[in-house]
């Protein structure tokens, strides 16, 4: 029996990179998984290949996590499906080049939209729920971004940001209420995941100067074992962390 035998989670941009290594994982230790993304042939391949690993594991659902009653739909979903909820992984992200000098408002606010806003619009979703079937655990993929200076990704950076500090404040929300739900964020570096990949290619570089330089580059399942670790009744003591997932990236 997995350590996440007969938890329901939700994992948002779920489909491929870290989200994909993330429901893995969860289903791997016993969990049954709601996957949501804009992706949706990656979506419903992964449901699919969860599925036939272990029968009734895995949901996908498309989402866009900026819409507010979206959220609303998936939480009924993962209930109706499979019973209750005690797991979200807001892990939905994207990232586009941009100091503060070029980036446009209109890119500025896509980022707090889908990982600021999304993030927000997904706990309130999902804590009443989680309440109700005894508490759970929140798990929300900020970035090392939110520690150090990256003028090139501004607009990321200030998301990611909010992200830590919004998790701190959901942490003692629920920590206060005693809804025995604990809200956590994790913050990787780089890892080699799609994401990285384009983002790299934008820049003029391959994903191998992440490889080679520094700290080298991390793989998903690097960050989604400490997703599991995270959702698992393993870490019930931890609650308002944040943990850095780099190498020794940021205290060098």
């Amino acid at each position: 029996m997995g350590r996440l035998e007969g938890k329901v989670a939700i994992v948002t941009g779920g489909a491929q990179g870290l989200g994909r290594a993330d429901c893995e994982a969860l289903v791997r230790e016993g969990a049954r998984v709601v996957i949501t993304d804009l992706k949706e042939a990656e979506g419903e391949a992964l449901a699919a290949a969860l599925n036939a690993s272990r029968a009734g594991s895995a949901l996908f659902m498309r989402q866009d996590v900026r819409d507010e009653r979206r959220w609303g739909e998936v939480v009924a979903a993962a209930v109706e499906h499979f019973g209750g909820l005690h797991v979200l992984v807001n892990n939905a992200g994207l990232v586009r080049i941009g100091t503060p000098d070029v980036v446009t408002l209109e890119d500025f606010r896509l980022h707090n939209a889908v990982m600021s806003e999304g993030v927000f619009l997904g706990c309130k979703a999902a804590i009443p729920a989680m309440a109700k079937s005894g508490g759970g655990s929140i798990i929300n993929v900020s970035s090392v971004a939110s520690h150090l200076g990256y003028p090139v990704y501004f607009a990321y950076t200030a998301a990611k940001g909010a992200v830590r500090a919004m998790t701190k404040s959901l942490a003692v929300w629920c920590q206060m209420n005693k809804w025995n739900i604990r809200v956590n964020s994790i913050h990787p570096g780089a890892t080699d995941t799609p994401m990285v990949q384009e983002s790299a290619r934008e820049m003029g570089l391959s994903v191998d100067v992440f490889r080679d330089t520094g700290p080298g580059l991390g793989r998903p399942e690097d960050v989604a074992n400490v997703v599991a670790f995270l959702a698992s009744d393993e870490s019930r003591y931890i609650n308002g962390a944040e943990l850095l997932l780099d190498n020794a990236l940021t205290i060098q």
